[in-house]
């Protein structure tokens, strides 16, 4: 039996698991929890599930509960539809953006990262679309996360947190955004902004780690899409550990902006709607010595029949609000492409 039909059964049963398949890979790993109690993650080894600044801090532990894996044989691609969105937030998100703008001119904060929410008012059926998510994104982490008391959740992020295994980490920048192309040219902007998340994922860890490694920034491929990504990479000390990298990291400038504290603030106090987990992180918590985690990026939630899809833009003092919303229109397919209708 493939997975997806227990995925339908578990669903339909509202038990809280997890499913999800690394980037690269055709493994399905299914976590499934054995009652439907909100576990708040203090260190667990687990599945977490974290917020972007507010909210519950989830894990499902792999102890006590259920835990399985499987190839992904022959997925066939179901059919999807684009729908269309509920209202035209075109102007709302430029304004947005243009305040953005000029409190970055005004010397506020160097960028800050702004988002909106799409709302979708369709039922899909959820497995078929997981299974579409699962097919058309190889090399993004993708997974399915279900809980009674906080919701579903279904993603294919492109961005890795941070990976770690015994005492060797690395970490990516990621940022900057065009269609995919074969001729890609990268603007100032862009690779500014790459530059940003680069620099400060550097100085947060230079002095606490050993054999900082810092690669060049390359164009890699995330579906229709292309972005400016480099790896860090190093040695947790023994006075700096798992934890206490990811506390540095998160949420890095690629999801908030710089300086994290001003843009956060500035995010809080202007977008008009919380996040929820989009922008959080999620992933293997301390799994035999190995964590392996990322930004909760690309992913949307399901309320009843309403599907909210997420998308976001790193803005900067060289920053068009119109071609950034655009932007986020690109982002949106990501999600949209892969939605399967559920037919009365």
């Amino acid at each position: 039996m493939q997975v997806f039909e227990e995925i339908q059964a578990l669903f339909s049963q509202q038990k809280s698991f997890v499913c999800y398949v690394k980037p690269n890979e055709n493994v399905w790993n299914l976590l499934v929890q054995q009652n439907d109690e909100i576990i708040d993650f203090i260190g667990q080894s687990g599945f977490v599930f974290m917020p972007f600044h507010q909210g519950k801090k989830v894990v499902i532990p792999f102890e006590g509960n259920t835990f399985s894996q499987g190839n992904l044989e022959n997925l066939e691609k179901k059919s999807a539809e684009n729908f269309t969105s509920e209202s035209n937030q075109k102007e709302a998100f430029e304004n947005l953006v243009s305040k953005g703008v000029l409190a970055i001119q005004q010397g506020q904060f160097d960028k800050v990262v702004l988002s909106r929410k799409i709302l979708l008012k369709e039922q899909i059926v959820i497995a078929d679309t997981f299974q579409n998510l699962i097919s058309t994104y190889p090399t993004a982490f993708r997974y399915l996360f279900f809980h009674p008391k906080i919701g579903l959740w279904m993603g294919a992020t492109p961005e890795q947190l941070v990976k770690i295994n015994q005492n060797q980490f690395e970490t990516v920048a990621l940022a900057g955004t065009q269609l995919y192309s074969e001729n890609v040219i990268w603007t100032t902007k862009e690779i500014e902004e790459q530059q940003f998340v680069s620099d400060y994922i550097v100085t947060k860890v230079k002095d606490k780690v050993n054999n900082l490694i810092v690669s060049d920034a390359k164009t890699v491929k995330a579906g229709n899409l292309v972005h400016l990504k480099s790896f860090i990479s190093g040695e947790l000390t023994p006075d700096f550990q798992a934890n206490d990298l990811i506390k540095a990291l998160h949420p890095t400038p690629a999801v908030c902006g710089l300086p994290k504290e001003k843009a956060i603030d500035f995010i809080l106090k202007n977008e008009g709607y919380n996040r929820k987990y989009y922008a959080g992180f999620l992933g293997e918590y301390n799994t035999n010595n190995q964590t392996d985690l990322f930004v909760n990026l690309r992913c949307l939630e399901v309320e009843n029949d309403v599907v909210t899809i997420y998308v976001g833009c790193g803005i900067t003092k060289d920053s068009n609000p119109e071609k950034e919303f655009i932007e986020t229109e690109n982002k949106s397919m990501t999600m949209r492409n892969v939605l399967v209708s559920k037919t009365f």
